[in-house]
């Protein structure tokens, strides 16, 4: 079966999650995410990727970025992984490969679903209940947009910059919506998208993504969406 064309567009933020091969870990040091970090700002420089959030999950990956062409969210990750991959098989003895076939995207409603997805992966390590509170884990972008701790990767998105009038206030607008729950609803919306490569928004959205992209209708959202494997955070 031919694999379902990607779904990318200049500008539209892209939600990417790419886990380890058979559930394998990806990180086993401090280094290895260190390193990974230093790639990932490295090559989204290259690729013109506006990172806006991010978190390294022992073995899985979540970015939610903003390119101004329209290869570039995959040129990132093809660079991305090659570099890691060697520097992971060399430092750990290993060999083979490190990822789990191609990344998984989809392309994200700004409007009403920027904040909600970076939210959703910032609080992985909450739901997987490595720490109480997101502050807490180093290996996401929570504390640069949250906390203002400085972070030469982020790039918050103009949705971001529009909860205040500077800096201090959009901060503490941000931390003010982890105080609601991400909804079971909106949790499995979001993990079917990732999953299916399906636009994550609303109707008009979507629609507005088939315009733009000029494909026939995409996948349908009506019915009961396919349950997401083992629903990981």
């Amino acid at each position: 079966m031919a694999r379902r064309p990607r779904l990318v567009l200049p500008a539209v933020p892209l939600h990417i999650i790419q886990r380890g091969n058979n559930r394998s870990c990806c990180f086993e040091s401090e280094a290895d995410y260190l390193v990974y970090l230093s790639l990932l700002q490295q090559y989204a420089t290259r690729a013109t990727c506006q990172i806006h959030a991010y978190v390294l999950m022992t073995n899985h990956v979540h970015l939610l970025l903003s390119s101004g062409r329209p290869d570039g969210p995959s040129e990132l990750m093809r660079r991305l992984g090659q570099h890691y991959v060697q520097y992971f098989n060399r430092r750990h003895q290993r060999t083979g490969t490190l990822w789990e076939g191609r990344f998984r995207s989809c392309l994200v409603d700004h409007e009403r679903y920027l904040l909600i997805c970076q939210r959703y992966i910032e609080l992985n390590p909450v739901r997987a209940k490595m720490v109480q509170d997101p502050a807490s884990y180093p290996w996401s972008s929570y504390r640069a947009n949250g906390l203002g701790e400085e972070n030469l990767l982020v790039s918050p998105h103009l949705v971001y910059m529009g909860l205040g009038a500077h800096d201090a206030e959009r901060r503490a607008g941000y931390r003010h919506l982890f105080a609601e729950a991400i909804s079971e609803h909106l949790l499995t919306q979001i993990r079917h998208a990732g999953n299916s490569n399906s636009p994550l928004g609303s109707e008009s959205f979507a629609e507005h993504v088939r315009a733009r992209l000029g494909h026939g209708p995409l996948a349908s959202r009506r019915g009961r969406p396919k349950v997401a494997q083992r629903h990981l955070p």
